[in-house]
């Protein structure tokens, strides 16, 4: 029997077939056979793939599902690729993962690897299928593609060769991830965002390097990359939790989670999916063509960004329509597709009428580990802060703050329990960047997001760059406090700085205040925001990669930055943000949503995605939290230890990477410790601060060209 019935899928195009089809059948067998892929045995003595095996699976008709425009050659290479990567998981599966030998798949994996060769390198001989299948695939693909792409596509294959040591970790744990690390993780290591690169090979257009890094180039990959690993999760679940024993399943990974049942666990699963796949086009429709007219995108680079979206919705449709017809996924009653749960979705992501009166919400029990630590400097930050705001013009006529909510708010505080051991002057910085971060958070939705405009957001964002010069660039005259203060720190703290960390500290800020742009442009849309973009996206708005940078700033340049893309260190990171993160969604609740008419809160997010109360939601959400904390523990007690181990670290490195995860450690205690302490989130201060008043004045909108536009729009509503 099967687990569950597969439920209605949102499948918006039809999938469509290459006419190539059997060409690349026959073409992939004898490839396969070549590369000793067939009748090959495992350390079991189990065969991996018969050729009646690999032929029920057709992975032919993936391709021509999936790539219907691309010529037969193409259609060749790309069905080879996909006959290596499905071979590569199933013989690892049957080497590895059953008997549990994580050093014999480390070394697998380290010689495998060897095998994707930059200019004037060369491989060694192979010595099994896998290797000879990925030494004839990077001869036959890489010569027709650029560098640019190459490093693209290396991290890819990287990501989901390396990774599956992810998976492999958490079967002999017996651990299942929470339902944020999954989604992250099996992007990493489910291959999709690989796929999105040979997309690329098949419709003959890369993505400009040049864009290719921006938040709707990612997110659209990301969308794309999500949506097809839980279709396949879906139809797998029979195979891999069931018969296979694998626990990486995002069906699974619900089921424990929400201790649901297993229907109800595909049918979220499913609503996710879907949500996923609607994100999906509200970027290609709303932000990529902003992106392609903001940075002049010429003509034919236009048409192949065009070309590789068109493709990336091919590879949704046809990649559905294989699910259902292979032998090798759980597929009994399952249909084309259709548009009714997509429907529905829409419904749950248009926010109803804003300033809902929810009342307060009752906060529950909160999981920390770690001990608070307080700077002895606090007295004298809290007495310095005031001075700072208001020679920033964060007081005048008509602005955001006064002094009593700015002192009642207490940022020296919490800048004295992230960062204890700092001195005075480094507190009173810290002191200053909350500061001005909070107060830019404040900003912008009440400037730009009360009145519905991005436009006005992004052209003020715009702006912020030019007071962070990089070498030297003269910078103009800061017309409202956001500038002013970021003018001011600015020059406080990366004037030490070198060039490289200079430049990433920068694009840590900019990161932050483009988010404030999200924002605005969802509140425009009137649009709750998808749930896993809103958890990536609140890591920014929060100001968690500003606090990040900051960090790294204070340890020094001893740890080689390609660290700090380890997974073990990505996941520590994301684990800790998140966790700060709820914690201020949960203690923000009724602010943000009765009296700011927000909707960029998890609570919220959740209600509507679910559509469950308040209290349902706000459970859920503590969940994750708890969940984070649990999986940041793990990370920094065993994790990381282990990773030093596995890279042969010395011991400043080790020293370094211990105090960047004790510093996580204050960072999380102080932000909870503020959140309970402040009175920012209380009923008295929101109570106090309702009473009605007069809008911002325009001396705090930005002056110059493309201003007064705002100002005539704004004046009028």
């Amino acid at each position: 029997m099967q687990a569950f019935t597969l439920p209605e899928f949102y499948v918006p195009h039809p999938a469509r077939m290459n006419p190539h089809l059997e060409a690349a059948r026959a073409h992939s067998m004898a490839w396969a056979r070549r590369m000793g892929m067939l009748d090959s045995p495992s350390p079991s003595g189990d065969v991996v793939w018969t050729e009646q095996a690999l032929a029920k699976m057709d992975y032919a008709l993936l391709c021509a599902h999936t790539h219907p425009d691309c010529d037969g050659p193409s259609l060749d290479l790309v069905t080879d690729w996909y006959v290596w990567v499905f071979f590569f998981d199933d013989d690892f599966l049957a080497q590895f993962k059953y008997t549990r030998d994580t050093e014999g798949a480390k070394t697998y994996l380290d010689r495998l690897e060897m095998f994707m060769t930059g200019p004037g390198e060369t491989s060694p001989e192979p010595g099994n299928p896998a290797e000879a299948g990925l030494e004839d695939l990077w001869a036959r693909t890489i010569p027709s593609m650029s560098e640019a792409w190459r490093r693209r596509f290396v991290t890819s294959t990287h990501n989901l060769m390396v990774e599956s040591l992810w998976e492999l970790d958490n079967i002999d744990r017996g651990r299942i991830a929470n339902p944020i690390e999954y989604v992250q993780m099996r992007r990493r290591v489910g291959g999709a965002p690989w796929s999105a690169n040979l997309i690329e090979y098949a419709v003959g257009a890369e993505v400009p390097d040049r864009i290719a890094a921006t938040r709707p180039m990612e997110v659209l990959r990301d969308t794309f990359a999500d949506a097809v690993h839980l279709r396949n999760d879906l139809f797998s679940y029979q195979r891999e939790v069931r018969e296979e024993g694998e626990n990486s399943n995002a069906v699974l990974v619900f089921e424990k989670f929400l201790d649901c049942p297993t229907q109800e666990a595909a049918d979220l699963t499913n609503a996710l999916l879907t949500s996923r796949l609607q994100q999906f086009e509200n970027t290609a429709l709303v932000e990529v063509p902003a992106l392609l007219a903001e940075r002049d995108v010429s003509l034919s680079e236009q048409i192949a960004v065009g070309l590789y979206v068109k493709g990336l919705q091919d590879w949704q449709s046809g990649g559905h329509e294989w699910h259902i017809r292979s032998s090798r996924y759980m597929n009994e009653g399952a249909a084309s597709g259709g548009h009714g749960l997509g429907l529905v979705q829409r419904v749950r992501q248009q926010a109803p009428p804003p300033f809902a009166k929810v009342g307060h919400l009752p906060l529950p029990d909160f999981r920390m580990p770690y001990p608070v630590r307080t700077s002895p400097h606090l007295a004298a930050a809290r007495e310095y802060a005031p001075g700072w705001a208001r020679e920033m013009g964060m007081f005048e006529d008509g602005g955001i703050w006064d002094e009593r909510r700015m002192r009642g708010i207490d940022l020296p505080h919490c800048a004295a329990m992230i960062h204890a051991d700092s001195d005075l002057d480094q507190l009173k910085l810290s002191s200053d960047w909350l500061t001005w971060g909070t107060y830019g958070d404040d900003y912008f939705p009440l400037v730009f997001g009360m009145r519905r405009d991005p436009i006005a957001a992004k052209l003020c964002n715009d702006r912020l760059s030019l007071f962070m010069p990089l070498d030297g660039e003269p910078v103009p005259k800061p017309s409202n406090p956001v500038e002013r203060g970021l003018e001011d720190l600015w020059n406080r703290t990366a004037g030490p700085l070198a060039p490289p960390a200079r430049a990433e500290f920068r694009q840590a800020i900019e990161r932050m205040t483009a988010s404030w742009v999200w924002e605005v442009a969802n509140q425009a849309q009137n649009r709750v925001p998808d749930p896993v973009d809103y958890v990536e996206m609140r890591r920014r708005t929060f100001g968690s990669d500003l606090t990040k940078s900051l960090a790294r700033l204070r340890l020094g340049e001893v740890v080689p930055p390609e660290i700090y893309q380890n997974r073990v260190l990505f996941e520590l990171d994301t684990a800790a943000q998140d966790y700060a993160t709820f914690a201020n969604d949960l203690f923000s609740y009724q602010k943000e949503i009765e009296y700011e008419g927000e909707v960029h809160n998890l609570v919220y997010v959740v209600e509507r995605f679910l559509d469950v109360g308040r209290i349902e939601a706000r459970d859920i959400a503590a969940r994750l939290m708890n969940a984070r904390m649990d999986q940041f523990e793990q990370l920094a007690d065993e994790g990381l230890p282990r990773m030093c181990d596995d890279l042969e670290l010395d011991d400043d490195v080790r020293a370094v990477l211990t105090r960047y995860a004790d510093n996580m450690k204050d960072w999380m205690a102080g932000i909870l410790e503020w959140h309970r302490k402040c009175v920012r989130y209380t009923p008295e201060e929101l109570e106090r601060l309702s009473t009605p008043a007069p809008p911002p004045s325009f001396s705090l909108v930005p002056s110059g060209i493309g201003m007064s536009a705002w100002r005539i729009g704004s004046g009028a509503r």
